[in-house]
């Protein structure tokens, strides 16, 4: 039995509220509203915004509705590294994350797993160190999943050669296991509205079309931007070889449709990924 060292929430009470009656208030009003379509096959991925709840937390919700009739037990999230740059991805391995819904376990097994990688994934300290993208994740699979672990992954390298390779990883040790993998992204920043639709358009396009090789060439001409567009790739490409063969964007909106302040904004998105029942079906699954 190895000791743990929980992570304590460092957003609470900013991103989301810390009282948790409210906290449930306010994700069940999100989940209530969102309308999610009946996937025809089998839910590998999501993507989802991570903004504080009063700007993304309607469009996550469109996404996390989804695990109301999909159960999963074990949950990988792909986040990006806002505040520290480090090559390669951080996994946190000390222990739990803690919100005001309770402390979510760490997947061990599968962590000690993607260690293995040890050329690409370890453990940074700084990585984790008031990092929003990955916990703003958390009270929401609290609430649609109830108990599940985690593994968390943090991504310093985002180039498309290193989201390659992490999805190899991702995909080599889920292999075995029915794990849902979350790509935690907003879109473009700060742009009129005008422009931010069309630069996220490119973006959603890609989705759509399943294509994270188009994407990553989109995001490195400049063609389209993502706060977390390493996430989005490599979530695609692991999933892909897990068998996805579709990805389905649900809802797109952006900070100015939320405050009403359409001068420089910010882009959220709502996607599913997942594997087509009549792959499956061909595939004698």
């Amino acid at each position: 039995m190895r000791a743990e060292k929980i992570r304590e929430s460092g957003i609470a009470g900013t991103w989301y509220p810390d009282d948790p009656a409210l906290l449930k208030k306010d994700l069940s009003r999100y989940l209530d509203r969102a309308r999610t379509p009946d996937l025809d096959g089998e839910l590998i991925g999501l993507v989802v915004p991570h903004a504080g709840y009063i700007y993304s937390g309607g469009v996550a919700a469109w996404s996390y509705k989804l695990l109301l009739k999909n159960r999963f037990d074990r949950v990988l999230i792909l986040a990006p590294s806002h505040r520290t740059s480090f090559g390669g991805a951080s996994v946190y391995n000390l222990g739990g994350y803690r919100t005001p819904l309770g402390v979510v376990p760490l997947d061990h097994e599968l962590i000690d797993d993607l260690y293995k990688n040890a050329g690409i994934i370890g453990y940074n300290p700084q990585a984790d160190t008031g990092e929003h993208s990955l916990e703003i994740q958390l009270p929401f699979l609290q609430t649609v999943l109830g108990a599940f672990t985690l593994t968390p992954v943090i991504m310093g390298a985002q180039g498309s050669d290193f989201c390659l390779k992490l999805a190899n990883a991702i995909a080599a040790a889920c292999s075995s296991r029915r794990v849902l993998i979350v790509a935690s992204s907003d879109l473009s920043h700060h742009y009129p509205y005008e422009k931010a639709t069309l630069l996220d358009g490119v973006c959603l396009d890609r989705l759509n079309c399943f294509d994270p090789e188009g994407l990553a060439r989109e995001v490195e001409n400049h063609r389209t931007q993502a706060c977390g567009a390493g996430p989005l790739i490599a979530m695609m490409l692991a999933a892909r070889r897990l068998g996805a063969d579709q990805c389905r964007v649900l809802k797109y909106a952006n900070s100015g449709d939320v405050t009403g302040d359409r001068t420089g904004v910010v882009g959220y998105a709502a996607a599913a990924i997942y594997r087509s029942a009549k792959d499956a079906e061909a595939q004698g699954r």
